[in-house]
């Protein structure tokens, strides 16, 4: 058992924990900024309006943020900038309960993941803002 503690509580296991939660954010900003016109088109195709400076927040606040978690500094703040964002990106962009019979089931788990992206950012900035665990 204390092998186990040992092995789970080094501190590159945080580093890869925080890199792999943030995987999706750094990709998806990188993404919007080597093709705006798409990222863009992505955000008119939500029906939201301005669109350009909707999308250019969106890749900053998702670059931003995870540079924030990963360096450590102001991680309560990024992540939970990124907890709202996702929350927000979830109701707008998987809305399962409208989709067509065909896109249901996709759009059901893309909606559930992005809730335990959620989850994982509230446990960073509670860990970060002094929170303890029972046990």
């Amino acid at each position: 058992m204390d092998a186990l503690r040992s092995a789970a509580t080094a501190p590159w296991v945080q580093s890869l924990s925080l890199l792999c939660l943030c995987a999706a954010y750094l990709q998806g900003g990188w993404r919007k900024a080597r093709d705006f016109r798409g990222a863009v088109a992505e955000v008119k195709a939500l029906g939201l309006t301005p669109a350009a400076p909707i999308a250019a927040t969106t890749l900053v606040l998702q670059l931003a943020g995870s540079v924030l978690i990963i360096t450590g500094w102001y991680r309560w703040l990024g992540a939970l900038a990124l907890a709202g964002f996702t929350v927000l990106a979830a109701l707008l962009a998987d809305r399962f309960w409208a989709a067509s019979q065909a896109d249901r089931q996709r759009a059901a788990n893309a909606f559930f993941e992005h809730w335990g992206l959620v989850g994982g950012m509230l446990l960073v900035a509670w860990h970060d803002l002094g929170g303890s665990h029972a046990g």
